[in-house]
């Protein structure tokens, strides 16, 4: 997957669960009205799409756009390197 499109999905599933039409990279989610209840909702849908697992402590790193595609790349690239 490249990053292009890994991203582009990403922003979308931010995107359809926050209800916020535009998701920057580096603003804290907080601003964003994004609660721990949609950051949940957002992991487990990231979860089920990449067939990831996120452990909780992973998820309060996930404060922004940017820190959520540097996790799912590191764990994407990590289970493409052990096939």
């Amino acid at each position: 997957m490249t990053d292009a499109a890994l991203r582009e999905k990403l922003r979308e599933i931010i995107s359809e669960v926050s209800e916020v039409d535009e998701v920057p990279d580096d603003t804290p989610f907080e601003e964003l009205g994004i609660d721990s209840m949609m950051a949940i909702e957002i992991v487990a849908e990231v979860e089920r799409t990449y067939k990831l697992s996120i452990p909780e402590d992973e998820l309060q790193t996930m404060t922004n756009f940017t820190r959520v595609y540097e996790l799912v790349r590191s764990k994407l690239d990590a289970a493409n390197a052990a096939e």
